[in-house]
């Protein structure tokens, strides 16, 4: 099977990370959420206690008090703990991960990690994306 690299700030590569995303909402049974601009690509999920869980294609899932935000720009947080567990964790995982993050147990942090760059288009990041909008998307 050949590999497929999704054309950067194509309409497909900026709403790729959407179908990643809905399956962590479902985990979660979220409701308020919202793409962010690129550079990085990011997702807002807003956790209703004034809250939110935002993902960014260069570090991961991070948590923190919702302070402003928008699809038109970035969400701005207090208190970030980053989630760990990589920059795509198996959605059935973020609940456990975000839960640690709220204790400020387990694998959370402060510092961002940075497991790539939103610049580099053909790291295989776009295939890893792709997985979650297939059907061999796997649970647990």
């Amino acid at each position: 099977m050949a590999v497929r690299h999704v054309d950067p700030y194509s309409d497909e590569w900026l709403t790729q990370p959407t179908s990643y995303v809905r399956h962590v909402i479902d985990e979660l049974n979220a409701s308020e959420w919202w793409m962010g601009p690129c550079d990085p690509r990011e997702v807002t999920i807003l956790l209703g206690d004034g809250f939110a869980l935002v993902w960014d294609e260069e570090s991961g899932w991070r948590l923190g008090e919702f302070v402003a935000g928008g699809p038109e720009r970035h969400t701005e947080l207090t208190g970030v703990r980053y989630l760990g567990g990589g920059l795509l964790p198996r959605p059935a995982r973020v609940p456990d991960a975000l839960a640690d993050a709220r204790a400020g147990v387990g694998g959370c942090t402060a510092w961002r990690p940075c497991y790539r760059s939103h610049r580099n288009a053909r790291d295989g990041f776009d295939v890893a994306l792709d997985y979650y909008a297939g059907a061999g998307h796997i649970r647990g």
